[in-house]
């Protein structure tokens, strides 16, 4: 382990969230009621900008009167190149109330701009007598971003979590998709040619390098990786799919841009029980390897370690916040 210790973010629950956008108020009650992990309350890419500052004032009624239970909520703010932004902040933190968590900062690109936010709350915040620190979500979606994901995740104590902004992302790299999150048929190599054999054609994930380099800057500045929105609501699948993988690199949750993905998204960053029974057997196992003097022993014939146990800790802390026996 490196002398440099990373300071881990606060522990939160980030399976799925949820976006409400902040023009339609008759959404909100539902999105509390709702198995969500998390809420972002958005005025920006989902309100048009004759409704940004009705919907700024139903978002502050929202945070006064809805009863958002154990939510974490968060607010998706314009961005820092629109006269929008500096009055989302300001009045949501002044006449909000302390229930708002996170300030989701869409289209991050320097750290600079973390920065730039993080003086201006934490001006409110002194001037008001906030009690609740609030904390960053960055949004990932542009090639400057990518370009600076490191400085980014690194810019303010404030900050918790890298979100990947894929259809953002696609139009700054200039990506020959319309698609948000979903395959590409494009994207795929050939097998070998091997005479008159047919050649198969296996698809590939445009996304991967993307999201693992965000992954990596998030887990190096102790941030939680989540991958953002799959478009097709209607592909069920599709959106399960992206899911695993966004899980299996790393990721602790994704985006739900409709109610329907909301289980999908839980089920997919939960453990199973079974996952969860193993993790506790190499426990149990290392527990009594050490006794017996072992840095490693063998389980169901693999190796285990000490880097196992770090991966079953995480899994059975992440059971214990769920309630998996």
């Amino acid at each position: 382990m490196s002398f440099t210790i990373v300071e881990q973010a606060p522990a939160r629950m980030n399976r799925s969230e949820l976006a409400v956008p902040g023009s339609r108020p008759e959404l909100f009650e539902k999105a509390a009621k709702s198995a969500t992990d998390v809420i972002f309350l958005d005025l920006e890419d989902a309100v048009a900008p004759n409704q940004k500052e009705q919907a700024r004032k139903n978002i502050i009624q929202a945070l006064q009167e809805v009863d958002f239970g154990k939510k974490i909520v968060s607010l998706r703010i314009n961005g820092l190149d629109t006269h929008y932004m500096y009055r989302d902040v300001v009045d949501v933190l002044e006449q909000g109330g302390e229930r708002l968590d996170l300030i989701m900062i869409p289209k991050a690109g320097t750290a600079a701009d973390i920065y730039a936010l993080d003086m201006l709350v934490t001006q409110i915040e002194t001037a008001t007598g906030r009690r609740k620190r609030i904390g960053f979500e960055m949004i990932i979606e542009t090639a400057l971003g990518m370009q600076n994901v490191e400085e980014i995740s690194a810019a303010s104590p404030r900050n918790e979590s890298l979100h990947f902004g894929v259809a953002d992302y696609a139009a700054s790299v200039k990506a020959r998709t319309t698609g948000i999150g979903e395959p590409h048929p494009d994207y795929g190599i050939l097998t070998a040619a091997e005479g008159d054999k047919a050649r198969d054609y296996h698809w590939g994930d445009m996304w991967h390098y993307a999201l693992s380099r965000m992954v990596v800057a998030a887990r190096a500045n102790g941030l939680r990786p989540v991958d953002g929105p799959y478009g097709d609501f209607s592909d069920p699948d599709g959106y399960r799919a992206a899911a695993k993988r966004a899980a299996a690199m790393g990721c602790e949750g994704k985006w739900a841009i409709h109610p329907s993905q909301i289980a999908l998204a839980n089920e997919v960053f939960s453990p199973s029980e079974a996952e969860v029974a193993k993790a506790r057997r190499i426990l149990e196992a290392m527990e009594q390897a050490k006794k017996d003097g072992k840095g490693a022993v063998a389980l169901d014939g693999r190796l285990i370690d000490i880097a196992s146990i770090k991966q079953a800790e995480n899994m059975v802390r992440l059971a214990e916040q769920l309630g998996i026996d």
